[in-house]
């Protein structure tokens, strides 16, 4: 294995029981750091990222429960005196249009996705402040960037963590803390399968596998690999951005004249 480039490090993982949650905290882990996940719900292989970091502990709370991410923060730093990674991915996913949304739906997505990326940054932004010193990865979404049928709520509390992740950029830049959101693709996570996997949307995939310009969906360690970055010292002089790690899918609109140009 290469050196362990987060040696050192103490990282704070929102939406760590799966998905690219999870595969952040693994990536980190391996990297050297020492990993502090939570979620909502248990993590059924969190043994995996203790084999690399044996100090890494799992919370399991709900990112809306202020009081209870403040209490996870408090008992991080009392046992490792610092945070310098934050990873805000817990998320939800619900849509429809807005004249046939429920109020409570659009609520629920607002709350996890948008609310509690917010309260999770409010826990941790003391900690980074007193140190002089942090890396903030938030995730939002392709559907933060550009809009997509029915994505209502969904899109909106994206392209919100979009704007809050700038705004921290410039507030708490002075203070050497760096804030950048990553805007993934279609992934194949379980929230993904849990939203898209029927059967009648076998055709949708197949149109939405079309979009991404590499000619598939991605995976989690892609993102965990980008988040990697932007919390390692490469990304020193890197705040305020929206990473879209998408396989194109945002470049533009694919109508197969690929395959008249010879190129599929």
């Amino acid at each position: 294995m290469e050196a362990r480039r987060l040696k050192g490090k103490v990282a704070f993982v929102t939406g760590a029981a799966s998905g690219i949650g999870f595969a952040c905290a693994r990536r980190f882990a391996d990297e050297g750091a020492v990993v502090i996940g939570c979620d909502l719900n248990h993590a059924p292989d969190w043994a995996r990222v203790q084999q690399s970091a044996p100090a890494a502990r799992f919370f399991v709370l709900d990112v809306c429960d202020f009081t209870a991410t403040e209490a996870a923060v408090a008992e991080t730093v009392r046992d490792h005196q610092r945070i310098d990674i934050l990873v805000t991915a817990a998320g939800t996913a619900a849509g429809g249009p807005v004249h046939l949304l429920p109020i409570e739906e659009w609520d629920r997505v607002q709350n996890v996705n948008l609310k509690g990326t917010f309260l999770t940054a409010k826990a941790v932004l003391p900690v980074m402040m007193q140190q002089r010193s942090g890396s903030i990865i938030t995730l939002g979404s392709v559907e933060g960037l550009e809009g997509s049928e029915g994505g209502s709520t969904y899109n909106a509390s994206k392209g919100g963590v979009v704007l809050l992740t700038k705004n921290i950029a410039m507030d708490y830049g002075r203070l050497g803390i760096r804030a950048n959101c990553i805007c993934p693709g279609m992934i194949e996570t379980p929230l993904f399968w849990a939203t898209m996997g029927g059967e009648h949307f076998a055709p949708y995939r197949e149109r939405i596998r079309e979009q991404h310009k590499l000619g598939r969906l991605g995976q989690p360690e892609e993102i965990a690999g980008a988040a990697f970055f932007l919390a390692s010292d490469d990304a020193s002089f890197v705040t305020g951005q929206s990473l879209a790690v998408d396989g194109g899918y945002t470049t533009g609109h694919h109508y197969g004249f690929t395959a008249l140009m010879g190129l599929e």
